[in-house]
């Protein structure tokens, strides 16, 4: 008798399994281009916010708008520790500084490297920040902190969605395995 359960239990599995093959193997598919699609989409979406940043960014800047007068940008001296001694003494990282003079991270990092010099006009914000305390700075960057924000509320959107994601292939695994089983049972 042991002999004759054990054979309908291992019938029973196997079926079950060619089951599931049948249901799965097309749901893979599905699943995969899914997956696609939706990182795709997610790659659109952060290049929107991206731009979306960069533009208020631009308008955050054409409202404060760091100058200084010409004679005066043509009189002082720049060099890479000059720049990098500036950003220290305000308690700038180059990433607040890149967003304070509307260049890139890797631009204030080329100018304190000594492999580019910034031009006239990012020159005029480096003077008009000399005059600056660290206070009015961080008041220059409250006005443009939006930026920063959105970055922080995509990474927890992201990991919402894995979870989301992975509940819905737990309920459909569980779906997929209780038919397969009804139909084994049916079978008998």
């Amino acid at each position: 008798m042991g002999k004759l359960e054990s054979i309908i239990k291992s019938e029973i599995i196997r079926l079950a399994k060619r089951e599931m093959r049948k249901i799965t193997v097309p749901m893979r598919h599905d699943v995969r281009s899914l997956k696609s699609t939706v990182s795709q989409l997610r790659k659109t979406v952060s290049t929107l916010e991206k731009f979306a940043v960069r533009q208020d960014i631009a308008r955050a800047g054409e409202k404060t708008r760091l100058q200084a007068p010409p004679e005066e940008v043509a009189s002082s001296r720049f060099s890479p520790r000059l720049i990098r001694a500036l950003r220290k003494r305000l308690g700038l990282s180059q990433k607040k500084l890149a967003a304070l003079a509307g260049v890139t991270v890797g631009a204030i990092y080329q100018w304190e490297k000594g492999i580019f010099e910034p031009r006239d006009d990012k020159k005029g914000v480096i003077v008009a920040l000399r005059k600056m305390g660290r206070r009015d700075v961080k008041d220059l960057l409250q006005q443009k902190a939006p930026a920063v924000a959105t970055k922080r509320v995509s990474a927890i959107r992201r990991r919402r969605r894995r979870r989301a994601v992975r509940r819905v292939v737990r309920r459909v695994v569980r779906r997929v395995v209780r038919r397969a089983a009804r139909r084994a049972a049916r079978r008998r």
